[in-house]
């Protein structure tokens, strides 16, 4: 008798137990279950599924996920996590709004930093068809800051910006300062162009480049997103002539790479950046909850200047590499391969300067091209991509816009500034 109601009470007990355990396992299912899942948003769907398929076997809820070896994943920012680029935006809001700390001689002596002498390539020369030299174009670039450093308040003058950038000088200023900018980048090497136009901020605290940068970041995003020419004016020709210059205004946040930075994260998944802008330049859009990608500070990883007595100089910092190209592929090595012991497993980028980094390290699993229809060597990865497309696991995936109006667009093509027609690959 008694051993017939002992049953009922040991299987009660053992459906007690059951349920406690079950109970307890709960949170942990709990965690597994509502992982922040990727906002399809306006991505290409099978690009989107491509980097949904990344984080699910990468991240927390994969069997094979350990946190003492967390996966990590590097962003190029300026036309990739944003549309346009941060720093050249600044280097136009800097010459519009006269932003420098330099004298006449000074500014000479840094618009010529690391440039060789001579003409620069056949693609920059002035309106009459004459070659363009480094000392010509400085010449008379030394001319216009003279007159604008002497005139202008916010330098040594008593004039308003509103007056003095009304003047033919700062006409011409703008128009060569561009001009020479550009010629650098295209006749040099991208590892004399790109450190040269953060010798600008010499002379500057790190404090007041990053509250620069939040102007223009602000400014910009306000801006249309269209094409503007500076022509120099006949009557200041000087040693250089005529030249033109041209640039794309505006810039735009990218909702889809935000939410994929913050979703990453979310899957523990660490995020970085790494740029060929300033590092912090690029920590100013990255980091501030403003803009909504909510980087911490420490994963911003881009280009170095030397300080001296807490302002930056026009010397870049030794022993560091030159974040472009390469250089990419070499920081990541010494900075974050040390710190995690591999590599990353995803890279996204748009141009010929991250073409290196989508190449050159064995443990990328998948490389994201935003695809701004290159040529060159991203070219050679937009081609890759474009031959994955509809096949099972890519290595390769393309995201297209609309840079009329700097939108992501739900297509690999990309509907190029002033056309209404998407383009898969450069012609």
């Amino acid at each position: 008798m008694s051993h017939r109601k002992a049953q009922p009470k040991t299987w009660w007990l053992t459906m007690l137990m059951i349920v406690a355990l079950f109970a307890m396992q709960m949170p942990a299912l709990a965690k597994d279950t509502n992982v922040q899942l990727l906002d399809k948003g306006k991505w290409a769907p099978a690009t989107y599924q491509a980097v949904h398929e990344l984080i699910e076997k990468n991240g927390i809820k994969s069997a094979s996920y350990h946190a003492n070896k967390k996966p990590y994943v590097v962003f190029d920012w300026d036309n990739t996590s944003i549309m346009h680029d941060t720093e050249e935006a600044l280097f136009v809001y800097q010459i519009n709004h006269l932003a420098y700390k330099l004298t006449p001689e000074e500014f000479g002596k840094v618009i010529r930093t690391n440039v060789p002498e001579g003409p620069f390539s056949d693609s920059y020369k002035n309106v009459d068809g004459k070659p363009v030299s480094l000392d010509a174009i400085a010449t008379d670039l030394v001319a216009d800051y003279t007159y604008l450093y002497q005139n202008y308040q916010g330098l040594k003058g008593t004039k308003s910006l509103e007056e003095v950038t009304a003047t033919e000088q700062f006409a011409d200023f703008k128009a060569k300062l561009f001009f020479l900018y550009e010629a650098i980048n295209d006749t040099h090497s991208n590892t004399i162009g790109y450190p040269w136009v953060l010798y600008l901020f010499t002379n500057m605290t790190v404090e007041e480049v990053q509250q620069l940068a939040e102007a223009s970041n602000d400014l910009g995003l306000g801006m249309a997103i269209q094409k503007v020419t500076w022509t120099s004016p006949k009557s200041l020709a000087g040693k250089t002539g005529v030249v033109k210059a041209s640039h794309t205004t505006g810039l735009r946040l990218t909702s889809e790479v935000a939410n994929l930075m913050n979703t990453l994260r979310a899957n523990g998944i660490d995020v970085y950046v790494v740029s060929a802008s300033l590092e912090d330049v690029v920590r100013v859009f990255a980091t501030l909850p403003k803009y909504g990608y909510n980087l911490p500070a420490e994963n911003i990883i881009g280009m170095r200047l030397k300080t001296e007595n807490g302002r930056i100089t026009n010397v870049y910092q030794p022993d560091y590499p030159i974040t472009v190209a390469h250089g990419k592929t070499e920081v990541i090595q010494d900075v974050l391969v040390k710190k995690y012991g591999h590599g990353p497993i995803f890279i996204a980028g748009d141009s010929n300067g991250d073409f290196e980094m989508m190449t050159e390290l064995d443990s990328v699993q998948l490389v994201l091209v935003v695809n701004r229809v290159k040529g060159g060597k991203i070219g050679q990865q937009i081609t890759k991509g474009a031959e994955q497309m509809g096949k099972a696991n890519p290595t390769v995936v393309l995201q297209g816009r609309d840079e009329n109006t700097g939108m992501w667009i739900p297509s690999e093509a990309t509907i190029r500034l002033g056309q209404k027609e998407p383009q898969l690959v450069a012609k």
